[in-house]
């Protein structure tokens, strides 16, 4: 296989379902009631190196190919989907679902599968919470491979609810004419009284809206299958229900935002990689982090927007993991 492709498909070793309040595994079978079941698998090699994947979103949920970024050979893989999202269940749920929860979720999770500590990959939102989580736990992070990074500041927020119609016009003239004309001032206001409303054909429309928006922007070219995708009820609810969640909350993070706590995490080995056309996650927040990581590597990738997949960014992501080799 030459270097920089993924790595072929390949099926959990382990899996299951994590009850959020108390800690206690059930199988993949359980029914879709009670407590937040947080969704893990692993796949590689049982005694490799640790390597937690972060899916995007918030709310978008981890799918098999992200397993390939990884030589399962080498890597012991935790791949899992935070509250609310992907497999974990209740689906789409907001109830008790903030920032501090889901590092303290990563916690759980490390704790229940006796890891001592490992390296994060994370994508998106997944670059904000691997931050997050490497600020709260820096002694439990060998290192970092971000991608497309988002730091939840203001102005990155408004580019996505706003700012994007300068360079994709048309979808954005979609995903604001999904709401009435007289509500577009807000944009987050409109989809959020649309997003939680309980009927689902009120809810389910505006999510594909919301989704849409974001799964036509994500790439470089288009990508059909993609948008497709992100379109899904199933899919579609739980990113753009919890995104909008978090949106509101200004993704719930501290007065300081992630720059202001670099301190203690600067000494962490990092690989940064960054679509150069990426208008999600606009490269400034790449540049802006590793001006203030002395041991990062910003690797801007030329040819690429915001998908982890597409080819020159899947090559640059699967050079760094494996440049985290211990």
């Amino acid at each position: 296989m030459a270097r920089g492709d993924l790595f072929p498909e390949i099926e959990p070793f382990a899996a299951g379902f994590l009850p959020l309040e108390d800690g206690k595994a059930t199988a993949p079978s359980e029914p879709a009631f009670g407590p937040h079941l947080m969704y893990w698998e692993q796949v590689g090699n049982p005694r490799g190196q640790p390597v937690l994947f972060l899916h995007g979103g918030p709310g978008a949920g981890a799918g098999a190919v992200h397993r390939r970024f990884f030589d399962p050979a080498h890597w012991r893989v935790v791949i899992y989907d935070q509250r609310g999202s992907g497999r974990s269940r209740p689906q789409a749920s907001l109830r008790d679902n903030d920032t501090h929860r889901l590092v303290e979720d990563i916690e759980t999770l490390r704790r229940f599968l006796g890891i001592e500590g490992w390296t994060l990959f994370g994508g998106s939102w997944g670059s904000t919470l691997a931050l997050c989580y490497a600020q709260a736990h820096p002694d439990r992070v060998a290192g970092l491979v971000l991608r497309g990074v988002f730091l939840g500041r203001d102005h990155e927020l408004d580019w996505f609810l706003y700012g994007l119609r300068t360079v994709f016009p048309d979808a954005h003239a979609a995903f604001a004419g999904h709401v009435p004309e007289n509500e577009r001032g807000d944009l987050l206001a409109a989809y959020e009284k649309r997003l939680l409303d309980p009927d689902p054909a009120v809810h389910l429309p505006a999510s594909r809206a919301w989704s849409s928006y974001e799964g036509t922007c994500s790439t470089l070219l288009p990508v059909a299958a993609q948008v497709a995708g992100f379109a899904r009820d199933r899919a579609s609810l739980g990113l753009a229900r919890i995104e909008m969640h978090y949106f509101r909350n200004r993704l719930f993070l501290p007065p300081e935002g992630l720059l202001g706590r670099m301190n203690g995490i600067a000494h962490l080995p990092a690989e940064i990689v960054q679509g150069r056309y990426d208008m999600v996650c606009p490269p400034v927040s790449a540049y802006d982090l590793a001006a203030r990581w002395p041991g990062a590597r910003l690797t801007m990738v030329p040819d690429a927007g915001h998908s982890a997949l597409e080819p020159g960014t899947r090559r640059a992501l699967v050079e760094a993991v494996e440049r985290m080799r211990a």
